[in-house]
């Protein structure tokens, strides 16, 4: 029987995923959380910042504030101290104590296991709800799409859009529902350890034979060494 192109792309994916998963055993978020209010206050400090300035926050913040209505009677000016080095603080504040009333008062204190839910809540987009849902509760709901997945998921063929929702919706049609929470991790610590943005290390990839821009990529960058 032909395969069709787009048999190509889901058989290509499948080794993708399995060469990454060689190279990245131990794949998951890199924040440190204990519970699923830890990693949605975290994943909600981590836009526009980096994780390893999240990490550095969060273990006095938690320490303090333990349970969602500690968040949600938190004093806001104190709040927006704690959390000023993450960046964009007056919002994060504003959608961590909103959020956090929010589940006090509709979900009796705990964070919630649905997508719907999730996102019925102050500052928590698909994104957001699709780290808490994979991370924390082990529930595939989607795949979570942030640069380094919007960049290696179009230089690795298996998108052509740029919008997150586009591309999440393309990764999922590919990839295997039980890989979904997994693969956005694997791309991010791929495009962090060699496919960075602006110089990716395509002569020491384990997708080089999987990824139509590597040739293109290593020659254009060869050609910028000679000029």
């Amino acid at each position: 029987m032909k395969t069709t192109k787009k048999d190509d792309t889901i058989n290509r994916t499948v080794r993708i995923i399995s060469c990454l998963k060689k190279e990245f055993p131990q794949a998951r978020t890199a924040l440190v959380f204990s519970d699923p209010l830890q990693l949605l206050v975290s994943t909600i400090l981590s836009a526009q910042c980096t994780d390893i300035r999240v990490n550095m926050v969060t273990p006095a913040l938690f320490a303090k504030y333990p349970h969602a209505k500690d968040f949600a009677d938190a004093d806001r000016n104190e709040l927006e101290g704690e959390i000023k080095s993450t960046g964009f603080y007056r919002m994060k504040t504003k959608h961590i104590m909103e959020a956090c009333t929010a589940i006090v008062d509709r979900f009796q204190g705990q964070v919630p296991q649905s997508m719907d839910d999730l996102m019925s809540l102050p500052g928590v987009g698909r994104k957001t709800a699709n780290c808490v849902l994979g991370g924390a509760y082990g529930i595939p709901s989607g795949i979570v799409v942030d640069t380094h997945v919007i960049r290696l998921s179009n230089r690795l063929g298996l998108t052509k859009n740029t919008s997150p929702e586009k591309i999440e919706q393309d990764l999922m049609k590919l990839v295997p529902k039980k890989e979904w929470y997994r693969f956005s991790n694997l791309l991010i610590l791929h495009g962090r350890k060699t496919c960075n943005a602006r110089k990716p290390l395509c002569e020491h990839c384990v997708l080089s034979n999987n990824c139509p821009s590597a040739n293109i990529l290593s020659g254009v960058r060869e050609s910028r060494i000679r000029k």
